[in-house]
């Protein structure tokens, strides 16, 4: 049998919000309205230092620890937790309950929102995290998408073997465990669990399915090279 407990995907130990996965939860339930439930419970929204002109804090429930890097043209709606020594660059959107662990980064014109980002973990470039959960040290290549709700607007499942697995949640993008990495224009669909250390070839597309720690997955594309002169005649 999988084991979809957080201690499965991620190493928790030292991680300050630890309390968000239970013992013997499935990891996706952090999300959702357990994650909107301790937020809601979270009572320090102080900011540490100050902040560059053209940051942009809309809502009061804004917490930002001492060490963050927040650069001007950056928007950070509340509630949002920004934890030690974390990084925001110029035009990313953190939209509401989001957690940024330690050393976290949010790169330049990059959405998060409704996520939990371990400590390390990166969207470094025009990525799109939605209702996901980020491991330690995840580095999301550039323009990966974490796509969060079907289309049709069910309830998102996924596949492990030949089991379908059901999640109550009608939102939930990507659980990354520590150490994946995704290729460039990586997109993750609804509901796609990879295990640590995985890795995505760019221009891949994940459906909904629970990945073993350790998987590449690899996408073959076909080229072919024709003559300009040869199109003109």
């Amino acid at each position: 049998m999988i084991d979809f407990r957080a201690r499965a995907f991620f190493d928790l130990d030292g991680f300050d919000h630890a309390a968000l996965f239970g013992a013997d939860d499935p990891v996706w339930t952090a999300l959702g309205g357990r994650l909107v439930a301790y937020l809601d419970g979270w009572t320090d929204w102080s900011i540490a230092g100050a902040l560059h002109p053209g940051v942009h804090l809309l809502g009061e429930r804004i917490f930002i620890a001492p060490g963050c890097s927040i650069e001007p043209g950056a928007v950070i709606v509340g509630p949002a937790i920004i934890g030690p020594g974390a990084s925001i660059r110029t035009g990313a959107y953190v939209r509401q309950h989001v957690i940024l662990g330690a050393g976290a980064l949010v790169g330049a014109h990059s959405e998060v929102k409704g996520s939990i980002l371990l400590p390390g973990a990166k969207a470094p470039h025009q990525a799109y995290v939605g209702d996901s959960i980020l491991g330690r040290d995840v580095n999301l290549g550039a323009g990966t998408i974490c796509s969060n709700v079907k289309n049709i607007g069910h309830e998102v499942t996924f596949r492990a073997g030949d089991e379908v697995v059901r999640t109550g949640l009608k939102k939930l993008g990507a659980v990354l465990g520590d150490g994946c990495k995704t290729g460039c224009n990586t997109v993750l669909n609804p509901g796609v669990l990879m295990g640590p250390g995985s890795v995505t070839y760019t221009n891949a597309s994940l459906r909904g399915g629970y990945y073993p720690p350790g998987t590449l997955v690899k996408v073959r594309q076909e080229q072919r090279l024709v003559e300009m002169d040869r199109l003109r005649r």
